[in-house]
């Protein structure tokens, strides 16, 4: 589903010039696979998302998503293969706020071309116990609810690979652990690729495979100070 082979990626600074992020690295990700990457902070998570995503290019190396090759694509081409492809599910919701909750879920796939959107959003929305809440705004939901319906925006319609980041990250306790839970059960549920980027253990935890992003590349040993 995602395959990486010595990708490397970094950015130029005004005053230290080119700074690697990722360095050589390599990465394999089976369909219905679900996979936890963690590390600190400034690491290279959301670098390795945006490759992972397609809203980015390595400087060198391979990446294919759902077996296209992304390297040397245009931003048109690369966008057709994320819309296609890929599903993301943000920390900060990223809901549209004049919007109805149906209206979200359903906006993407209007746009995607789905001719059945209502009926996909309608059947997403239900399965993540917002049936009651598709009129309402994202202003009026709770944290919890918000996050819900960014989870049926992502799997309405069953995307090859979800990229979770930190999903859980700005609810509180308690919801976090329901939300967790309804996107482990959803995403097994429909058969669906995931990777989970997160900072917290006992969610990396929850995935069959857990991998450290440090010095520039994924591990599968783990730091213990992480554990």
């Amino acid at each position: 589903m995602l395959f990486m082979q010595a990708v490397s990626k970094g950015f130029i600074l005004p005053s230290s010039g080119y700074m690697p992020v990722l360095s050589h690295l390599d990465f394999e990700l089976r369909k219905k696979e679900i996979c936890a990457v963690i590390g600190a902070s400034g690491s290279g998570k959301s670098t390795f998302l945006s490759l992972a995503s397609g809203l980015a290019s390595a400087d060198s190396g391979s990446i294919q998503i759902a077996g296209q090759e992304t390297f040397s694509q245009s931003e048109t081409e690369l966008a057709r293969i994320r819309s296609r492809h890929v599903s993301v599910i943000f920390q900060q919701f990223h809901l549209v706020p004049h919007l109805s909750c149906l209206e979200n879920v359903s906006l993407p796939l209007e746009l995607l071309g789905f001719a059945d959107s209502k009926e996909r959003s309608l059947e997403a929305l239900e399965r993540v116990g917002l049936s009651h809440r598709l009129s309402h705004y994202p202003h009026m939901l709770s944290g919890g609810e918000k996050q819900r319906t960014a989870i049926a925006r992502s799997v309405a319609r069953r995307p090859d690979l979800i990229l979770a980041d930190e999903p859980t990250g700005s609810l509180d306790p308690a919801s976090a652990i329901s939300v967790a839970d309804l996107l482990f059960e959803v995403v097994q549920e429909y058969g669906l690729t995931m990777i989970l980027v997160t900072h917290s253990m006992s969610l990396a935890r929850r995935c069959p495979r857990v991998l450290q992003l440090k010095d520039g590349k994924l591990h599968d040993d783990m730091d213990s100070t992480l554990l």
